[in-house]
């Protein structure tokens, strides 16, 4: 499963590839989506120390899997955020 997880990221690596160069993402839900790399890189170093010096998962112990996840929260926001502030400019604009 872990192999898996490693190379999803090829995948979603192209994914942000063609949202940037492609020029119709909104920025801030392109920020959005970078910053799931940041969740990613500081969430795999925190649930190894977990499993190596806690003995335990991720998941069980709340004072680490709370920030780590608001990580994740924070992407998210900045995604919806980016594409609700692209569709109201959008509908602002004058129909033809």
């Amino acid at each position: 499963m872990n192999a898996l997880f490693g190379l999803s990221l090829f995948p979603y690596l192209a994914f942000l590839w063609y949202a940037q160069r492609s020029g119709r993402f909104p920025k801030l839900a392109l920020w959005g989506f970078y910053f799931t790399l940041v969740f990613v890189a500081l969430t795999i170093p925190t649930g190894l120390y977990c499993l190596l010096v806690l003995k335990t998962t991720l998941s069980n112990v709340d004072w680490l899997h709370g920030p780590a996840e608001s990580l994740l929260t924070i992407s998210n926001i900045l995604v919806v955020i980016g594409f609700k502030q692209a569709i109201d400019r959008t509908n602002k604009q004058p129909k033809t």
